[in-house]
């Protein structure tokens, strides 16, 4: 009885993001309803779930098209269990971290079909920027704040130091603007 109510009180709590959030397949989940539209992709995180850092691909767009947003690094955060977490520094994840290539690799092989499905498709992503740019690829170089205009748009790679993973948890990414703390997005992942 008392694990049914720990779920229950669970459930409520995140059922307003999730009533937000869409389960576009493939391990990929959006929400265009809030000021900062996301959409994330966390098939990688959900096969490595014994990883000590998890990665997800954040795509990040505004809804009001004529509205101008800034994203730093430090305003990407993880919710899971009650606590918000922040990624760490590149250096950090350099440093305690020899997977990224088996990432990237391992989410080209991934299926992009419900990261397409969703708003995405209709905004630009250049590819200027990334917040974890790969190892031996210098097409993207390392940021650490990402624009949104119009339809330009901003996607990046986000990795979280692993609190402990199961498969089939929930967790929430929390995205907030640079200077404007009241525009927010938030999307509901279950690995």
């Amino acid at each position: 009885m008392k694990s049914f109510k720990i779920v229950f009180a669970l459930l409520v709590l995140s059922a307003a993001v999730s009533a937000q959030t869409i389960d576009l397949g493939l391990g990929a989940y959006a929400n265009d309803k809030d000021p900062i539209m996301l959409a994330v992709d966390a098939g990688v995180a959900s096969r490595v779930l014994e990883s000590p850092y998890v990665m997800f691909v954040v795509y990040m767009a505004s809804k009001d098209q004529k509205q101008n947003i800034s994203v730093h690094r430090n305003d990407v955060t993880l919710v899971y269990n009650g606590q918000e977490y922040q990624m760490p520094s590149l250096k950090e994840l350099r440093k305690n971290y020899g997977a990224e290539i088996r990432d990237i690799d391992l989410l080209r092989h991934l299926g992009k079909e419900g990261i397409a499905s969703s708003w995405v498709r209709f905004y630009k992503f250049p590819s200027q920027g990334d917040f974890f740019p790969p190892l031996a690829v210098r097409t993207r170089i390392r940021t650490d704040e990402g624009s949104i205009s119009g339809f330009y748009s901003f996607v990046t790679k986000c990795y979280f130091k692993n609190p402990g993973f199961k498969k089939g948890d929930k967790l929430v990414i929390r995205v907030t603007a640079k200077d404007k703390p009241e525009l927010k997005g938030e999307v509901a992942v279950v690995l």
